[in-house]
């Protein structure tokens, strides 16, 4: 079985005459995307191609023709991208939220709890209450059973006493002079890990 097309030139001459119209036509339909617009341009010339009967047609003109073909394959071709899903693209991709690396906030979970062990009964007791209960300081002195006062004297000096001991969560070195960076860096971790 052999199938007839058309002739090279015949097409060459087609492509020629109609072919910038074809175009513009077909960027309107794909809303400006190039690309679309001319992979349906090749697409309506390999119909013509394909289709030499056309060329015999009553018109005066082949541009009725190739207008109609482009407009279904235009049609054919949006719905079959409604049809699947939506692909995303890298950007889209890049710009989306990964989630947190858990192996690092373990990591960090395991330094601070081995750092409050490193603290006295009575300062780990208020900062339990505080950081990983989520009492306030009100609370805390009563379930502890002492004054308010003591649970933030406490609780400063147990995180000054952190901030030296996980030194690589802290914004400075501790020194007495910048412990109330050290503490405020301290209580941060603190509530981060909660």
């Amino acid at each position: 079985m052999t199938t007839t097309t058309t002739d090279e030139r015949a097409l060459a001459d087609l492509q020629r005459e109609h072919g910038p119209a074809l175009f513009h036509f077909l960027l309107g339909l794909t809303f400006g995307d190039r690309q679309r617009a001319e992979d349906l341009l090749q697409e309506t010339l390999v119909r013509a191609w394909q289709h030499p009967e056309a060329f015999d047609a009553p018109y005066d003109s082949m541009r009725p023709w190739l207008f109609t073909v482009a407009r279904r394959l235009a049609i054919d071709a949006r719905r079959s991208r409604q049809a699947r899903p939506t692909e995303v693209s890298d950007v889209v991709l890049e710009a989306a939220a990964g989630e947190e690396d858990t192996a690092d906030s373990t990591v960090s979970a395991l330094d601070v709890r081995d750092a409050v062990r490193t603290l006295g009964p009575e300062h780990r007791a208020v900062l339990v209450q505080i950081y990983f209960r989520g009492l306030s300081v009100g609370e805390t002195a009563r379930a502890l059973g002492i004054p308010a006062g003591t649970v933030k004297s406490r609780s400063y000096y147990a995180l000054r006493q952190l901030s030296r001991n996980l030194p690589g969560y802290s914004s400075r070195s501790s020194s007495l002079s910048s412990s109330s960076s050290d503490t405020a860096s301290a209580a941060t971790t603190m509530s981060a890990l909660h």
